[in-house]
Formats: C-alpha cells, sequence, structure tokens
C-alpha cells in the first residue's frame, strides 16, 4: 500500500528524568451524548508510561435513558480499562464475552490484533455513573496478539496512614492487581482521609501522574484541580499529599514507553498504513468479528481527512 496522511496523534513519553509537577489543562468533549473531560492525550504530552488515553466522565444522575451508550467500534494495539467510581456499565465484545462492571471492580481488554465493544448503561442500574475510562498502549512484541477480556470484581485494597489504596493494574504498596497487562505498569484510585496526610510509596524508575477526582488535594505545597492532569515525572521513591478536606485521586505510571505510536479514532499503530487497512477492515467488515449482544447498529469510521481529528470511542 502506498503510504498515506492520517490525521493521526503521535505519542512520545513525557521523558522528564527527574522530579516535577506539571499541570495540563483537559479537553472537554462528548462521547454520544455524554460529556468528558479528556486528560490523556493532550498537547505538549502524549505518553505516561504505557498509558496512552484517559476520558474522565461523572457524576451524573439520571432517572431516563442510558447516558453511556458506545456502540460496537473496533480497536487494535491496545488495552482498554474500565473503572468505576459509582454506578454500572455493561460491556459486550465481538469475543462473546459480557461484563457486568460495578465499583471496586475493573474491566480490562486486550485488543490487540482486532477486536470490536461495546458498553453502555445496564437496563437495572443505580441511576448514577462515574468514572474513568483509560488505554494502555501495547509494546511492539505483544502489539498483534489474539484478543482478550478478563473482568475482576473485587481490586485488592490496602489500608495506609492516612487513607486507602485500591490497585486496579499493576503493584503499589502491596497490593497486586491480577489484571493481566503487557507492561510494567500502575493504576490506583487513592482515597485521602479528611484531615489526614497521606504517604505513597513509589517506583522510582516509574514517571506517574494524576487526577482529581473528587474532594480538595495538595501535592508539594500546590493545590490540584479537577480539570487537570498532573505529571509527576520519574525518579520519586514516594508521594505525599497534604492535609485537606479528603480527597480521592487517580494514579496512573510505569516506566517511560520506548516507543511512539500513532493514534487515530480507536487504533493505536506505528504506521499511516496500518491505520488506513484497520479501518478499511472494520468498513467492510472483516478482522474485527460482531457485537451480537448490543441492540443497535455499529459505529462507522470517520474519514481519512488529513486535518480532521476523529473523536475516539472509548
Amino acid at each position: 500500500m502506498t503510504s498515506i496522511s492520517v490525521a493521526a496523534e503521535e505519542c512520545a513519553a513525557f521523558g522528564q528524568r527527574q522530579q516535577v509537577v506539571e499541570s495540563f489543562p483537559g479537553r472537554d468533549t462528548n462521547l454520544g451524548d455524554l460529556k468528558i473531560l479528556r486528560a490523556l492525550p493532550i498537547k505538549g504530552k502524549r505518553l505516561v508510561g504505557p498509558w496512552c488515553f484517559l476520558d474522565r466522565y461523572g457524576p451524573y444522575t439520571f432517572t431516563e435513558g442510558k447516558p453511556m451508550d458506545v456502540a460496537p467500534h473496533p480497536h487494535i494495539g491496545l488495552q482498554t480499562v474500565t473503572w468505576l467510581l459509582e454506578g454500572e456499565i455493561v460491556h459486550h465484545d465481538s469475543l462473546g464475552y459480557e461484563g457486568l462492571i460495578r465499583p471496586g471492580g475493573v474491566n480490562v481488554m486486550t485488543a490487540g490484533n482486532g477486536i470490536a465493544h461495546a458498553e453502555e448503561t445496564p437496563r437495572h442500574h443505580s441511576g448514577v455513573l462515574n468514572g474513568v475510562q483509560l488505554w494502555v498502549a501495547l509494546p511492539e512484541t505483544q502489539r498483534k496478539i489474539s484478543p482478550s477480556f478478563q473482568q475482576i470484581e473485587k481490586v485488592p485494597a490496602v489500608d495506609l496512614r492516612g487513607g486507602v489504596a485500591q490497585v486496579f493494574a499493576g503493584t503499589l504498596a502491596g497490593a497486586t492487581s491480577t489484571a493481566e497487562h503487557c507492561s510494567d505498569i500502575i493504576g490506583a484510585d487513592l482515597t485521602v482521609h479528611p484531615g489526614s496526610e497521606l504517604t505513597l510509596p513509589l517506583n522510582s524508575s516509574h514517571e506517574h501522574a494524576l487526577l482529581l477526582l473528587a474532594g480538595d488535594a495538595e501535592i508539594e505545597g500546590q493545590t490540584i484541580d479537577e480539570r487537570n492532569l498532573y505529571y509527576l515525572g520519574t525518579a520519586r521513591s514516594e508521594i505525599r499529599f497534604g492535609r485537606g478536606a479528603g480527597a480521592r485521586l487517580l494514579l496512573i505510571g510505569g516506566p517511560p514507553f520506548p516507543e511512539s505510536i500513532l493514534m487515530w479514532w480507536n487504533f493505536v499503530a506505528r504506521t499511516p498504513d496500518e491505520i488506513a487497512e484497520a479501518r478499511t477492515a472494520w468498513e467492510e467488515r472483516r478482522g474485527f468479528g460482531e457485537v451480537k449482544a448490543y441492540q443497535g447498529p455499529r459505529l462507522s469510521a470517520p474519514p481519512l481527512v488529513p486535518l480532521a481529528r476523529p473523536n475516539p470511542a472509548s
């Protein structure tokens, strides 16, 4: 295939080999009718370890309809990680898996060489939706493996002086998630108790970033805002959160990713040709399978227009 022009996000590691506290504003966008804050990738900063995508949605309350309704769509070259603070989401994919996720559990879908899935608010729900959706870029040696799905109903939680850490990816403070990942990563939901100070041990070879999910928190004398992603660099053996009214934070991290990637729509690839081939396969209904459990049409791929940046689905 002749090389083509694709408006893909070129993503490389943050690259700070020292301790920093840099804030980067997220941007508002929509996933169907659902308003979200896209915290990664953002201008100037693309990867935190292998984490390449972070959407924050909610909290929402509702009595009718389903605020989460993402029709079947394809993925290659990544893992999706779904973490909820409140509410419920049901996952269906082209392998035939169904995974109803609730707070405290995590869904991990490995796209590998190609999978399709849908996520929606289930018929029976609590009327609340509050959570995050993340992607992990797969390394070159494993990005074309066979797709799979893993649901963990309850991730490990560790009590710390001043708070609690729920670990949904990797190992932190002696707690290890059973979620399967292809890179050495960390993903955790941190609760800081009101009026307490939380000190958290970190792997100093990793780079880390934080997103405030709720409440009031401070790091190194800086009050953090829920609309910003805070990049912490590397070389940290611990992190300390100051006293306040209590908070909940998302921590992600991992070794700086050694590869550059291209992100376009729902694909993580290495070349524009690979993206074009995956798009064609989806439109021609081959290679990804069908999400038979979803009631409704699937998403169509956006056109390969160089100046148009398609909005990813989760």
